[in-house]
């Protein structure tokens, strides 16, 4: 895959493009968001660390491992997408379930949950193969690391915010269970879109 960063692009150029990754909507922004409506802030903001771990490891992973395998083996790319695809749909329907019950009723998005789910996320691939560079060194790549670690936290944080946000200024006129059916057409909606390639290219 080609690596946007080279030698001459600095940190400033990659933060830009990790903020504007992690930001946009996925499987665990979606978690967060609904661990911030149903739960509040302080509640959930323990589940950064688990991004933030899922993140680290599924990038660290990527490139040691399976960057070989992957350029060698394309079924195993085609394997990979599959997998995640299917644990999508699982989470999905385990969303809905939980917003077919009572408010009251509804489970809290588990610490386990939010790492499995990071662990899969696509946006992974992204970091591993094009965003950081290619061939740095642990001195050189250190940097990029800090700096994307910052930024998990912090757009991490702010989807536990936003969804603790709505659901204060929706008040009563939204059930809290609404959220996890939201959440489950959503992540059901990006497994169909990660699909699509792969069911194209047939």
């Amino acid at each position: 895959m080609m690596h946007v960063l080279d030698a001459r692009m600095d940190i400033a150029t990659f933060l830009a493009a990790s903020i504007a990754l992690l930001a946009t909507p996925g499987p665990t922004n979606t978690l967060l968001a609904t661990a911030g409506a149903s739960r509040g802030v302080r509640a959930s903001v323990h589940l950064l660390l688990a991004e933030l771990v899922g993140y680290l490891l599924a990038i660290m992973t990527l490139r040691i491992v399976l960057g070989p395998v992957l350029a060698a083996m394309p079924l195993v790319g085609h394997a990979l997408r599959v997998a995640v695809v299917l644990y999508l749909l699982h989470l999905a329907v385990a969303l809905w379930r939980h917003g077919g019950g009572r408010a009251g009723d509804a489970v809290p998005v588990a610490l386990r949950r939010v790492f499995v789910t990071t662990l899969l996320n696509p946006k992974a691939i992204i970091f591993a193969f094009t965003l950081l560079p290619a061939d740095g060194d642990a001195a050189r790549l250190l940097p990029f690391v800090v700096t994307l670690g910052l930024s998990i936290a912090s757009i991490g944080g702010g989807w536990i915010v936003l969804g603790a946000t709505l659901r204060r200024g929706l008040g009563s006129l939204v059930p809290a269970t609404l959220g996890y059916r939201c959440s489950a057409a959503a992540l059901a909606l990006l497994a169909g879109v990660i699909l699509a390639p792969a069911l194209a290219a047939l």
